[in-house]
């Protein structure tokens, strides 16, 4: 089939620059090798709306986290996703760590940010009573949001629009055309004058398939643990280290969610293997160690889960500097354009980036803009969070509300049906998870996965024994007991 304008990767720039795209009358696909939106790095973060004090002024990566963040409260109003304007803390420990708070300020103003200023110990301990530093940089800007209902609402206005999605089609190969490109997938062959690279930590091997050998991208694992919510009120706002200059990250931070738990992390550590999120005792143990340095009471009882995800850096371990993101037209191969190295502070600047990427294709390809462009997402709010009197109103309105799936987070029924129906590509527990937060609470499914299960099987349709986890080989159930033989 041949499309205008093919965008390789789901994440949460694809989808954005999809959704972008979508206000004009081009016939768009994206590719995506996982069953789902947001399965790589996108949904694998803190869901940090940065501010932008920490990147070098006059950086892309500046210039984009700065419009981002400025950009998110509208569009998450229009999206209906949940967003917190929470403000962060770094935090000094010391003298000397002090001094390097003016320096951050001082780049900040630089970028754009407004409202810094350093504070000192009696307003920090009168902020956060529970944190012990001697100052801190108070960041009002920063936010939180929920990393996979952004990326998912995008991915969605994109398909309200027009955009089409193909999802467990791993590219394999392209090739350039006098007339544009042939991209192959493991399903099938698309054509388009137009390729959009934004396909995460293989963005490089994306953009070889092509002939274009100038980007080599560092896999590089940040691990997090997963407090408890009855843990939720530790701290009110992010709390960060001053990071070392030169350092691969930010440092281990304590960081409140939209959803009322509390995260540490994330560690950075290069790996070789893309794929390897796995998490480790070592690993949990220090980053327990590292906040407890800002956080003495951290209760050890506290965490419940932990998760790892994996940064496209542009630097390796025995590098130095900085590199920022490629965006970009390729200059020897037209109509390839380049979103390479999109990592930290890629989810707030999303929607920027998206917009700059739209104006570069128009550059070279002309289109009209629609008419009727749906910028808005009508979502319902989650049970969970009404009150008891709206609670018994939407009970009334709809009965399927009244049977709890998922106690720890009160998921209702008639949620896990709307998750069945909205969910992308294959239908897995995965994508009923970050839809609905069923499965996320204190047992971690251990008490909700066998009901949920039952219900997809007898109630929505789904045979369980073709339910998968994740991936397509992540089968739940390899056969039923009785028909195993001795």
């Amino acid at each position: 089939m041949k499309y205008d304008i093919i965008i390789i990767g789901a994440g949460v720039v694809g989808s954005a620059v999809a959704r972008e795209l979508s206000r004009y009358k081009f016939r768009v696909l994206v590719l995506e090798k996982e069953n789902d939106v947001a399965y790589g790095s996108s949904g694998a973060n803190s869901g940090v709306i940065h501010a932008g004090f920490n990147v070098p002024p006059g950086s892309l990566k500046a210039k984009f986290n700065v419009e981002g963040n400025r950009i998110f409260p509208r569009l998450a109003r229009e999206l209906s996703v949940p967003f917190k304007r929470i403000g962060k803390l770094v935090v000094a420990r010391n003298k000397t760590e002090r001094s390097r708070l003016e320096e951050l300020k001082d780049i900040g103003v630089k970028n754009g940010v407004p409202g810094l200023r350093v504070i000192g110990k009696k307003e920090l301990r009168r902020l956060e009573p529970r944190i012990e530093g001697e100052a801190a940089l108070y960041v009002p800007s920063a936010g939180v949001t929920s990393p996979f209902l952004f990326t998912i609402a995008l991915a969605e206005c994109a398909r309200e629009n027009g955009i089409k999605f193909r999802f467990g089609e791993k590219v394999i190969g392209i090739k350039k055309t006098q007339c544009g490109f042939i991209v192959r997938t493991s399903a099938g062959l698309f054509r388009s004058q137009v390729v959009v690279n934004s396909a995460g930590i293989c963005a490089d091997e994306i953009a070889r398939m092509a002939g274009i050998n100038r980007y080599r991208l560092y896999p590089n694992r940040g691990e997090y643990l997963i407090l408890d919510k009855r843990f939720g009120n530790l701290v009110g706002r992010m709390i960060y280290p001053v990071p070392l200059k030169g350092a691969p990250g930010l440092g281990i931070h304590i960081t409140p969610t939209v959803d009322g738990n509390i995260l540490l992390g994330p560690s950075d550590a290069f790996i070789k293997d893309r794929s390897d999120t796995r998490t480790t005792a070592s690993v949990f143990s220090r980053l327990i160690k590292e906040a407890e340095e800002m956080l003495p009471s951290l209760p050890r009882e506290a965490f419940i889960q932990g998760y790892a995800g994996i940064r496209p850096k542009r630097v390796s371990a025995r590098m130095k500097g900085f590199r920022d993101y490629v965006i970009e037209e390729d200059p020897k191969v037209s109509g390839f354009f380049n979103l390479t190295g999109i990592e930290s502070p890629g989810l707030t600047a999303a929607p920027a980036i998206a917009k700059y990427v739209t104006s570069l294709i128009l550059k070279s390809l002309s289109a009209g803009k629609k008419a009727a462009f749906k910028a808005a997402l009508k979502k319902e709010t989650r049970f969970a969070e009404l009150s008891l009197r709206d609670k018994k109103r939407r009970i009334r309105k709809l009965p399927r509300c009244g049977e709890i799936v998922c106690r720890c987070e009160q998921v209702t029924k008639e949620e896990l049906r709307d998750a069945v129906k909205g969910a992308f590509g294959i239908p897995s527990l995965a994508a009923i998870k970050i839809r609905t937060r069923a499965m996320t609470g204190r047992c971690q499914g251990g008490f909700c996965s066998p009901k949920i299960i039952e219900m997809l099987d007898k109630e929505f349709g789904l045979n369980k024994e073709n339910l998968i986890l994740k991936t397509k080989e992540s089968y739940l159930l390899a056969c039923r007991t009785k028909d195993l033989r001795r």
